[in-house]
Parts: structure tokens; sequence; C-alpha cells
């Protein structure tokens, strides 16, 4: 029997960003990624990723004092 509950249960989609800097290494594709780069901030609006990813990133570029929790 299935769970009557997973009818009404919702689906929703989050992101969670981290800053860091680099201190050494080689960018290196996973199998979770087709392609890795570094990109100046003014390249982000030409970038295919999805609008909420662009926000986040866009969050971080305002130098805010406190994360965007919203």
């Amino acid at each position: 029997m299935t769970d009557p509950d997973a009818a009404r249960a919702e689906t929703r989609q989050f992101n969670v960003c981290f800053t860091a800097r680099v201190v050494g290494g080689l960018l290196t594709i996973s199998d979770e990624s087709t392609e890795l780069r570094f990109v100046q901030p003014h390249e982000v609006d030409h970038l295919p990723i999805h609008h909420t990813q662009r926000l986040r990133i866009g969050h971080f570029l305002e130098h805010r004092e406190q994360p965007y929790l919203g």
C-alpha cells in the first residue's frame, strides 16, 4: 500500500550557494558536470544557467553583509 500522504506532498526547489576562494589544484570535471570554468562577473548574464542560479550569483556580486534568505 502506498503512503496516503504522498499524494498531498509538495515538491520545492531550493538553491544552496557557497562562496570560496581558490587555494590550489586544478579544475576537474566530474560525472555531475559537463563544463567547468571561471568566468568574469559581466559574463554571468550570458551563461546557460537557471534564472535562480543567476539570481544567487547576483546576490553575491552585490557584496551583501547578510545572506539572502528569500
